[in-house]
């Protein structure tokens, strides 16, 4: 009966969604006059030659890249590859950047970007970086903000499925990771699936990432076998604390959607992750041989570098020695989001099949943990009781509670999947003040700097899942979607929807003010301490080593150097370091040659980037820059001639020599 129950809930849950779109175009009667204010265009609208008030870092899911949106226009500005192949610029095709995408597992092209954290300082953004996680081979990422460009990757070893990542402490400190898959770990690697909860365990992981460069794994949490979502971590008076939505209490291993929702109530794990650092610096815990990658881009030389390291400090749950670091929190079933409010005092559950919210206090977690007022543990970690922790309960809020944000004026917005809206509710009061449809089955919702202490506010952008009869069809897969409500006022006003690339699940804003003064605009040439540079036309040459030719090449407005080429033989391999003379912003110049079986590469002002390219035939191959410079940019352009493996043709190259007449043989 049990069972039967439960899946009336699901597919009354699942009917409802199922209906919402049907009923919102009815009741907007295939227009979104009624939702829209008449001012609504003002309010998006950015003058020619004007900026926007707002960068969007926007997540983009099974593309595997960040895209970078200006808000209020809803404009997108650039695609950031993270952890997938991008050919428009080079990305993973560059000889520079294959390291980016090593692992353990080897190079691997893709991945599925979930989510993103702005680096912060005292809880505030501080527009240095952005983070992003990759899902399916659990790394995460850095985005250098001052170039827009993802600067170093770390694996995360002991993990599986890294949706439960990246979460940033006050002071970026520590990006931490969780895993959303328990797993066997150690030698113990090979057991039953049916085995889950006596060999399956989780993983929380705390990477420092305060130096660019050094991002490492200073100390992982061994947990029991639970599935970890989304976290956020204390701020104010919580610093030092993290908490971690988790489901699956019933350690199902099949069928989850039936077998993880039987009881009542998950959890909200809470983590005193200063005292864990403690005891991780006083030698404590135990280090355990594994494999994971460290890539790192040197701005100065251009160039990545990928490092395998074998080692990671474990601090196991159940080590007596360990004490004071974990407790569980009860929380309606099958949590997503947990959030926590500006002040660091209120920490916001999310029950994706509960029809309430729950709100616990943190001073009432302390005082608990102090008094013991303990129901029992869950193997082992002890469980609060979830009264004494209560703030309060949202009432009525909505269907499918998911994730949550602060706009700094007491108030809290909430997405919600299945009934598809936002709902904004008083964190003091717990009372429902206003809410507004979303077009359709929102996910995450973003405010400018709401997961931080000092949230900007202004807009809430829903990002949604389906657009049926928003946009001109596109075949079977339409584009996704997000949506900008003007949150100024006491009620919530949709002004803008605009589509999105990939999926996207997560975004976090920053005000354009933080990044635009750091921007950097060249690289300065006298600065590139690549190795295969040419500073100058007089440094450009060909070299041969056995059988790789590397070509010391120079691309300028309106040609590249050398642009002839011979001597290059059947079996050879042929490197490109291309070098951009320019010092001057928004001048990149591309390179492409016939044949290349990988992607063009394109080169900013002053930085040197190599394409490799195996010629599989004998021929004349023209290759040209790729990216429109300058009226003559169709002039820029060359060749390369590939003759017989056995040939004697030397190696020879130049620009700008007189051809020689042809004879009379082949007139």
């Amino acid at each position: 009966m049990k069972k039967n129950r439960i899946w009336l809930v699901v597919l009354g849950l699942v009917s409802a969604s199922a209906s919402i779109p049907f009923l919102n175009s009815c009741h907007k009667g295939g227009s979104t006059a009624s939702a829209v204010g008449g001012d609504a265009a003002a309010k998006v609208y950015v003058a020619p030659g004007k900026y926007d008030e707002f960068y969007s870092f926007v997540s983009g899911g099974f593309n595997g890249q960040m895209s970078v949106y200006g808000l209020p226009s809803g404009r997108m500005f650039r695609i950031i590859p993270v952890f997938s192949v991008f050919p428009e610029n080079g990305y993973g095709y560059s000889e520079e950047t294959k390291p980016m995408l090593n692992t353990s597992h080897g190079f691997v092209p893709w991945d599925d970007l979930h989510h993103i954290a702005m680096s912060e300082t005292k809880g505030e953004q501080d527009g240095r970086w952005a983070f992003g996680n990759a899902n399916n081979t659990p790394r995460i990422g850095r985005v250098d903000l001052k170039t827009f460009r993802t600067t170093e990757i770390i694996e995360v070893p002991n993990s599986a499925g890294n949706h439960s990542s990246p979460f940033i402490t006050e002071n970026s400190e520590y990006v931490v990771a969780g895993t959303r898959f328990s797993v066997p770990v150690d030698d113990n690697a090979d057991v039953p699936i049916d085995s889950y909860k006596k060999n399956f365990q989780g993983s929380i992981s705390f990477i420092k990432a305060d130096e660019p460069g050094k991002m490492d794994i200073a100390f992982q949490l061994r947990l029991p076998g639970v599935n970890f979502d989304l976290s956020r971590a204390g701020k104010g008076k919580s610093h030092g604390w993290f908490f971690f939505s988790c489901y699956n209490s019933e350690q199902a291993s099949t069928l989850l959607e039936v077998n993880a929702s039987q009881k009542d109530k998950d959890f909200i794990l809470a983590i005193n992750w200063k005292k864990a650092e403690e005891y991780a610096k006083a030698g404590l815990g135990k280090k355990e041989k594994v494999t994971y990658a460290h890539n790192y881009l040197d701005e100065t030389t251009h160039t990545a570098t990928s490092t395998i390291k074998n080692e990671v400090l474990v601090l196991d749950y159940r080590d007596p020695a360990l004490k004071d670091l974990f407790y569980f929190i009860p929380c309606p079933k099958s949590p997503h989001g947990c959030d926590t409010d500006p002040t660091g005092e209120y920490i916001v559950g999310s029950g994706k099949l509960a029809a309430i919210i729950p709100v616990f206090s943190f001073t009432k977690i302390q005082k608990a943990i102090a008094n013991k007022t303990y129901d029992g543990d869950f193997d082992g970690i002890p469980v609060i009781n979830y009264e004494s922790v209560l703030h309060g309960e949202v009432q009525k809020p909505g269907l499918g509670p998911l994730h949550t944000e602060f706009d700094g004026k007491g108030f809290a917005y909430t997405s919600f999947f299945v009934s598809s809206e936002i709902v904004k509710w008083n964190i003091e009061k717990l009372e429902v003040v206003d809410r507004v449809p979303t077009y359709y089955s929102i996910g995450h919702l973003s405010i400018p700097g709401g997961p931080t202490a000092k949230p900007h506010g202004k807009y809430v952008i829903a990002y949604n899942k389906i657009t049926k009869d928003r946009y001109l069809p596109t075949g079977p897969e339409l584009t996704q979607s997000a949506q900008l409500y003007d949150i100024s006022g006491e009620k919530m006003k949709l002004l803008l929807d605009f589509p999105t690339t990939g999926e996207p699940h997560y975004a976090e804003a920053i005000p354009a003010e933080l990044l635009v003064k750091n921007s950097v605009k060249i690289f300065k040439i006298e600065d590139n301490k690549h190795p295969y540079v040419a500073k100058g036309e007089k440094e450009t040459k060909v070299t041969r080593q056995g059988n790789q030719v590397h070509v010391y090449m120079t691309a300028i407005r309106s040609h590249l150097t050398p642009d002839n080429i011979e001597g290059v033989k059947l079996g050879d391999e042929v490197y490109f370091h291309v070098t951009n003379l320019e010092q001057d912003w928004d001048v990149p110049h591309g390179f492409a040659i016939k044949g290349a079986n990988n992607a063009e590469i394109l080169i900013m002002p002053g930085e040197t980037c190599t394409l490799k390219w195996k010629p599989d035939r004998i021929g004349m191959f023209p290759f040209y820059c790729t990216d429109f410079c300058s009226a003559l940019h169709q002039e820029m352009q060359g060749y390369l001639r590939v003759s017989p493996a056995n040939s004697k043709v030397e190696l020879s190259f130049g620009t700008g020599k007189k051809a020689a007449e042809p004879t009379a043989s082949t007139k």
